[in-house]
Protein backbone atom coordinates (compact mmCIF):
# COMPACT_ATOMS: atom_id res chain seq x y z
CA UNK A 1 0.00 0.00 0.00
CA UNK A 2 3.18 2.47 0.27
CA UNK A 3 3.09 5.36 -2.40
CA UNK A 4 5.03 4.53 -4.93
CA UNK A 5 8.26 6.73 -5.30
CA UNK A 6 7.70 7.65 -2.06
CA UNK A 7 10.74 9.65 -0.12
CA UNK A 8 12.01 11.14 3.06
CA UNK A 9 11.62 14.64 2.08
CA UNK A 10 9.18 16.49 0.83
CA UNK A 11 8.59 20.14 -0.87
CA UNK A 12 6.47 22.50 1.10
CA UNK A 13 2.65 20.88 1.43
CA UNK A 14 3.30 17.73 -0.67
CA UNK A 15 3.36 16.23 2.27
CA UNK A 16 -0.40 16.47 3.94
CA UNK A 17 -1.17 15.65 0.81
CA UNK A 18 0.72 12.57 0.88
CA UNK A 19 -0.67 11.03 3.93
CA UNK A 20 -4.19 13.02 3.56
CA UNK A 21 -3.61 10.18 0.16
CA UNK A 22 -2.69 7.57 2.04
CA UNK A 23 -5.26 8.10 4.64
CA UNK A 24 -7.84 7.79 1.77
CA UNK A 25 -6.21 4.31 0.68
CA UNK A 26 -6.16 3.01 4.20
CA UNK A 27 -10.18 4.01 4.90
CA UNK A 28 -10.85 2.39 1.95
CA UNK A 29 -9.40 -0.64 2.85
CA UNK A 30 -10.34 -0.27 6.52
CA UNK A 31 -12.93 2.75 7.33
CA UNK A 32 -12.03 5.17 9.90
CA UNK A 33 -10.60 3.31 12.43
CA UNK A 34 -7.99 2.12 9.84
CA UNK A 35 -6.54 5.77 9.91
CA UNK A 36 -3.86 6.14 12.07
CA UNK A 37 -1.02 8.60 11.82
CA UNK A 38 1.70 6.65 12.58
CA UNK A 39 0.53 4.33 9.63
CA UNK A 40 -0.02 6.83 7.80
CA UNK A 41 3.77 8.19 8.25
CA UNK A 42 5.46 4.56 7.24
CA UNK A 43 3.12 3.86 3.98
CA UNK A 44 4.61 7.47 2.97
CA UNK A 45 8.54 7.20 3.99
CA UNK A 46 8.51 9.88 6.54
CA UNK A 47 9.14 10.08 10.33
CA UNK A 48 5.96 10.41 12.65
CA UNK A 49 7.61 14.23 13.80
CA UNK A 50 7.17 15.29 10.24
CA UNK A 51 3.68 14.57 10.33
CA UNK A 52 3.17 16.16 13.36
CA UNK A 53 3.99 19.36 11.55
CA UNK A 54 0.86 19.11 9.65
CA UNK A 55 -1.67 17.36 11.44
CA UNK A 56 -1.70 17.56 15.67
CA UNK A 57 -2.97 13.89 16.26
CA UNK A 58 -4.74 11.40 14.70
CA UNK A 59 -7.95 13.31 14.74
CA UNK A 60 -6.64 15.56 12.44
CA UNK A 61 -5.88 13.18 10.01
CA UNK A 62 -8.97 11.67 9.99
CA UNK A 63 -10.66 14.91 10.09
CA UNK A 64 -8.58 15.57 6.88
CA UNK A 65 -9.07 12.21 5.02
CA UNK A 66 -13.22 12.57 6.07
CA UNK A 67 -13.02 15.97 3.82
CA UNK A 68 -11.55 14.13 1.00
CA UNK A 69 -13.73 11.22 1.27
CA UNK A 70 -16.88 13.72 0.55
CA UNK A 71 -14.93 14.96 -1.95
CA UNK A 72 -14.79 11.80 -3.66
CA UNK A 73 -18.52 10.99 -3.12
CA UNK A 74 -19.11 14.32 -4.96
CA UNK A 75 -17.30 13.20 -7.55
CA UNK A 76 -19.23 9.98 -8.34
CA UNK A 77 -22.57 12.12 -7.82
CA UNK A 78 -21.30 14.42 -10.47
CA UNK A 79 -20.49 11.62 -12.76
CA UNK A 80 -23.94 9.98 -12.34
CA UNK A 81 -25.77 12.97 -13.47
CA UNK A 82 -23.42 13.50 -16.45
CA UNK A 83 -24.29 10.06 -17.58
CA UNK A 84 -27.82 11.09 -17.03
CA UNK A 85 -30.42 10.76 -19.83
CA UNK A 86 -30.73 14.57 -20.99
CA UNK A 87 -34.12 15.47 -21.20
CA UNK A 88 -36.44 18.32 -23.07
CA UNK A 89 -38.68 18.88 -20.97
CA UNK A 90 -37.21 20.91 -17.86
CA UNK A 91 -39.68 19.23 -15.08
CA UNK A 92 -37.71 15.82 -16.50
CA UNK A 93 -34.70 17.00 -16.57
CA UNK A 94 -34.71 18.22 -12.74
CA UNK A 95 -36.18 14.89 -11.51
CA UNK A 96 -33.63 12.78 -13.38
CA UNK A 97 -30.98 15.31 -11.61
CA UNK A 98 -32.63 14.70 -8.18
CA UNK A 99 -32.29 10.75 -8.89
CA UNK A 100 -28.86 10.84 -10.76
CA UNK A 101 -27.76 12.44 -6.68
CA UNK A 102 -29.22 10.50 -4.91
CA UNK A 103 -28.36 6.85 -7.07
CA UNK A 104 -24.80 8.36 -6.75
CA UNK A 105 -24.81 8.56 -3.58
CA UNK A 106 -25.71 4.85 -2.83
CA UNK A 107 -23.40 3.57 -5.63
CA UNK A 108 -20.84 5.19 -4.05
CA UNK A 109 -21.63 3.41 -0.29
CA UNK A 110 -22.30 0.55 -1.93
CA UNK A 111 -18.41 0.54 -4.53
CA UNK A 112 -16.50 2.02 -1.37
CA UNK A 113 -18.06 1.66 1.46
CA UNK A 114 -14.66 2.10 4.03
CA UNK A 115 -14.44 6.21 2.87
CA UNK A 116 -18.08 6.21 2.93
CA UNK A 117 -17.96 5.06 6.76
CA UNK A 118 -15.06 7.40 7.01
CA UNK A 119 -16.95 10.27 4.89
CA UNK A 120 -19.20 10.56 8.11
CA UNK A 121 -16.93 8.83 10.63
CA UNK A 122 -16.52 12.68 12.04
CA UNK A 123 -19.25 14.83 14.15
CA UNK A 124 -20.16 17.85 11.75
CA UNK A 125 -22.43 20.54 11.99
CA UNK A 126 -24.63 21.18 9.06
CA UNK A 127 -23.23 24.68 8.29
CA UNK A 128 -20.01 22.65 8.03
CA UNK A 129 -21.22 20.60 5.20
CA UNK A 130 -20.60 23.08 2.80
CA UNK A 131 -17.30 23.80 3.57
CA UNK A 132 -14.75 23.65 0.47
CA UNK A 133 -12.65 21.33 1.90
CA UNK A 134 -15.37 18.50 1.45
CA UNK A 135 -16.35 19.46 -2.58
CA UNK A 136 -15.29 17.39 -5.18
CA UNK A 137 -13.77 18.37 -8.45
CA UNK A 138 -16.84 20.29 -9.48
CA UNK A 139 -16.45 22.83 -6.56
CA UNK A 140 -19.92 21.08 -4.98
CA UNK A 141 -20.40 19.13 -1.69
CA UNK A 142 -22.58 16.32 -1.44
CA UNK A 143 -24.76 18.62 0.58
CA UNK A 144 -24.75 21.08 -1.99
CA UNK A 145 -25.19 18.78 -5.06
CA UNK A 146 -28.30 17.95 -3.32
CA UNK A 147 -29.88 21.67 -2.72
CA UNK A 148 -28.82 22.33 -5.79
CA UNK A 149 -31.24 19.54 -7.76
CA UNK A 150 -33.67 20.59 -5.07
CA UNK A 151 -33.28 24.25 -6.46
CA UNK A 152 -33.58 23.04 -9.66
CA UNK A 153 -36.98 21.14 -9.01
CA UNK A 154 -38.32 24.40 -7.85
CA UNK A 155 -37.68 26.23 -10.61
CA UNK A 156 -39.33 23.77 -13.11
CA UNK A 157 -42.32 24.26 -11.11
CA UNK A 158 -42.22 20.70 -9.74
CA UNK A 159 -41.28 21.21 -6.13
CA UNK A 160 -43.77 23.89 -4.72
CA UNK A 161 -41.42 26.69 -3.25
CA UNK A 162 -43.45 26.71 0.06
CA UNK A 163 -42.08 22.86 0.04
CA UNK A 164 -38.17 23.60 -0.68
CA UNK A 165 -37.01 24.91 2.64
CA UNK A 166 -35.14 22.15 4.85
CA UNK A 167 -35.67 19.44 2.47
CA UNK A 168 -32.51 18.45 2.00
CA UNK A 169 -32.73 16.89 4.96
CA UNK A 170 -35.50 14.33 3.99
CA UNK A 171 -34.26 13.51 0.96
CA UNK A 172 -30.55 13.11 2.62
CA UNK A 173 -32.02 10.94 5.54
CA UNK A 174 -33.70 8.50 2.73
CA UNK A 175 -30.88 7.97 1.02
CA UNK A 176 -28.00 7.81 3.74
CA UNK A 177 -30.11 5.65 5.30
CA UNK A 178 -30.44 3.14 2.33
CA UNK A 179 -26.47 3.25 1.73
CA UNK A 180 -25.90 2.06 5.58
CA UNK A 181 -28.48 -0.38 5.93
CA UNK A 182 -26.84 -1.80 2.72
CA UNK A 183 -22.84 -2.01 4.00
CA UNK A 184 -23.49 -2.13 7.61
CA UNK A 185 -27.22 -3.27 8.25
CA UNK A 186 -29.48 -6.37 8.05
CA UNK A 187 -29.74 -5.00 4.28
CA UNK A 188 -26.01 -6.00 3.66
CA UNK A 189 -27.34 -9.65 2.54
CA UNK A 190 -29.37 -8.37 -0.57
CA UNK A 191 -27.56 -9.11 -4.17
CA UNK A 192 -27.02 -6.29 -6.02
CA UNK A 193 -30.28 -6.60 -7.90
CA UNK A 194 -32.35 -6.56 -4.73
CA UNK A 195 -30.36 -3.38 -3.96
CA UNK A 196 -30.49 -1.59 -7.74
CA UNK A 197 -34.35 -2.37 -7.05
CA UNK A 198 -34.76 -0.93 -3.63
CA UNK A 199 -32.79 1.95 -5.01
CA UNK A 200 -35.04 2.60 -7.80
CA UNK A 201 -38.01 2.59 -5.25
CA UNK A 202 -36.07 4.77 -2.84
CA UNK A 203 -35.54 7.52 -5.00
CA UNK A 204 -39.40 7.08 -6.52
CA UNK A 205 -40.80 7.43 -2.98
CA UNK A 206 -38.49 10.75 -2.61
CA UNK A 207 -39.58 11.76 -6.10
CA UNK A 208 -42.89 11.54 -4.68
CA UNK A 209 -42.63 12.76 -1.28
CA UNK A 210 -41.19 15.69 -2.03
Amino acid sequence: MAIPGARASYRHGDLRDALVQVGLELARAGGPDAVVLRQATREAGVSPNAAYRHFADRNALLQAVSDAALGLAADRMEAEIAAAPVADDPATRARERLRAVGAGYIHFAREEPGLFRTAFSVPDNLQNQASATKAGRGGQTPFELVGAALDALVAADVLPRSRRQNAEFLAWSAVHGLGMLVIDGPLRGLTDQMVDDATARLLDMVDRGL
